[in-house]
């Protein structure tokens, strides 16, 4: 039997975003951890609009 994982939202995934951006934002000392969670939040919000996209058709 197969699990799978709720489907996300275009709006979870810009949540997600905001919350990645807001905790890289409290970290001052780790650039490494500040640009990974920078690039995570960008990840987020293409996924975000890959779903808009997607209800658009």
């Amino acid at each position: 039997m197969s699990e799978h994982a709720p489907a996300v939202t275009a709006a979870e995934a810009i949540q997600h975003a905001a919350r990645l951006l807001a905790q890289a934002e409290l970290e001052v000392t780790n650039l490494p951890l500040i640009e990974r969670m920078d690039q995570l939040a960008c990840s987020w919000l293409a996924v975000a609009n890959l779903l808009n996209e997607r209800e658009r058709v």
